[in-house]
């Protein structure tokens, strides 16, 4: 029977990519993948708790952009299979993350591919495609922002600003890979990046069924529930506060430290029971101990 600790981990691995069991990140050995295991952005993407609750934030900013938001309302089955797409999500970045080079490279030209067929029109009748350059870049932007806004508040808070930078420039990689372009490799350059995308955004009805169908997603058993609705919560509490108000919420400060130390206490419990993630598989392909 397995232990509590292995039913934690059983219950993590069902919401993460791992799950799929596609890829192997541990082999072949010695293969150092797109970055390697000296870069931030292996220590930034190796830590499930943060990485969860920024994935949630990265997803609801992703969705203020109405052509982002319409590319997924008419290509993607999140509607009626939001586990799923949180799955696929979670593959893409753990294996161009940790993956070995041939993984990481199969990967981002499988996703190159669906992107190309997916175009259409939004909700104002603005045409759209998933392979504009603009458009990946927003959505990688607004995706690694809050990863790594996610792990400076709940893992590291220590970063520092020339590791950041490293950060999203390391990022970029996979982002030019899939056609994105100007993609900004600092915070300086990412913050300019999200100011002068604000005026394109929106939270509309349907942005706000994103957050409905979101907040109602089944979480992977009845004992993970509380989890899921905790970080649900920190997600939110990560957004920009412009972004926040968009979709109609306000924390008071006692509100904000209740959903901090929610998170704190239960990536506690996440990090002891998972000794079998993305980033320990990498390690182990590398030789590296963790």
């Amino acid at each position: 029977m397995p232990s509590f600790r292995d039913r934690i981990q059983q219950q993590v691995f069902r919401l993460n990519g791992l799950a799929m069991n596609e890829f192997d990140l541990s082999t072949p050995a010695g293969d150092p993948g797109l970055y390697g295991p000296d870069s931030v952005i292996w220590r930034v993407h190796g830590d499930f708790s943060s990485m969860l609750c920024g994935g949630i934030s990265a997803l609801l900013m992703q969705m203020l952009h109405p052509l982002a938001l319409a590319g997924v309302w008419d290509h993607s089955t999140f509607r009626s299979d939001m586990m799923g797409r949180l799955r696929r999500t979670s593959q893409f970045i753990a294996v161009t993350t940790f993956g070995n080079t041939v993984d990481a490279q199969t990967l981002i030209e499988r996703v190159r591919r669906i992107h190309l067929q997916v175009t259409g029109v939004d909700a104002q009748g603005v045409e759209y495609a998933a392979s504009d350059p603009r458009l990946l870049t927003w959505v990688h932007v607004a995706e690694t922002s809050r990863f790594l806004a996610s792990h400076v508040r709940y893992k590291n808070p220590q970063l520092s600003l020339a590791e950041q930078d490293r950060y999203y420039a390391e990022a970029a990689v996979v982002a030019e890979a899939l056609g994105a372009e100007q993609v900004p490799k600092s915070v300086e350059d990412v913050e300019a990046y999200l100011l002068a995308m604000q005026p394109q955004l929106r939270c509309d009805e349907r942005t706000r069924e994103v957050l409905s169908i979101l907040m109602n997603a089944p979480a992977p058993s009845w004992q993970a529930r509380p989890a899921m609705k905790a970080m649900l919560m920190a997600g939110i509490e990560l957004l920009p506060e412009w972004a926040q108000q968009q979709f109609g919420f306000r924390f008071s400060p006692l509100r904000r430290r209740l959903i901090r130390l929610r998170i704190n206490l239960l990536a506690k419990a996440l990090r002891w029971s998972i000794r079998r993630g993305a980033y320990q598989r990498a390690m182990q392909r590398m030789g590296r101990e963790v």
